[in-house]
Parts: structure tokens; sequence; C-alpha cells
């Protein structure tokens, strides 16, 4: 390995199941007492949950703040998720690389 290769995440997990699998279910809690808990609608913490909305910063202040998982942490996890899902779109980007200018 060199210094510029990385280890990357082929399929890592949308932060909200992490979030659902290790917080909610091991308290028993139901997305509306989790809500509650959080002081977000039960709306957004469904979408976050269920995968249909990204980790925002307060999200995860919140969450630090209420059940101690570390702001910085979630937010590595949604970073990572949304890079794969980049990479995965990346074939449907049709950009070619820029060769500048002959002087």
């Amino acid at each position: 390995m060199t210094e510029h290769d990385e280890i990357v995440m082929k399929n890592p997990s949308h932060p909200g199941a992490v979030i659902r699998d290790v917080l909610l279910e091991p308290y028993n809690l139901s997305v509306t007492e989790a809500a509650l808990a959080l002081g977000v609608t039960r709306p957004a913490l469904s979408a976050f949950l269920n995968e249909r909305a990204s980790l925002s910063p307060d999200m995860a202040i919140r969450i630090e703040k209420a059940f101690g998982l570390k702001l910085e942490t979630m937010m590595r996890m949604q970073n990572a998720y949304d890079i794969a899902q980049a990479r995965r779109r990346a074939p449907q980007i049709k950009v070619k690389r820029y060769r500048g200018k002959a002087a």
C-alpha cells in the first residue's frame, strides 16, 4: 500500500440504519418516543431511520446529547455512505479529464 492508497468501504451502512439498530432497538424505543427524546418530529426521524434522509449535523448533535454517540463518528458514517453512493453513480457522469491549454 502506498501513502496515497485508501481503505474504502464499498457498501457502508446508512447511519439511520445504524442508529436504529444500536440505539432504538436496544432501548426498546419507538420512533415516536425517540423523536420526543430528540426534540424532532416523528416524520423527520422516520425519514432518517428509514434511509430516506441524510444525517444532518443538527440531528447528530441531538443524538449525541440524548444517547452519547459522538457527532464526529456519525458524520463520518454519513460521509462514507455519501461517497459510496456517488461512486456508484460515477459511470453515469460523463466528464472527461481536463488537460489544460498548451503554453
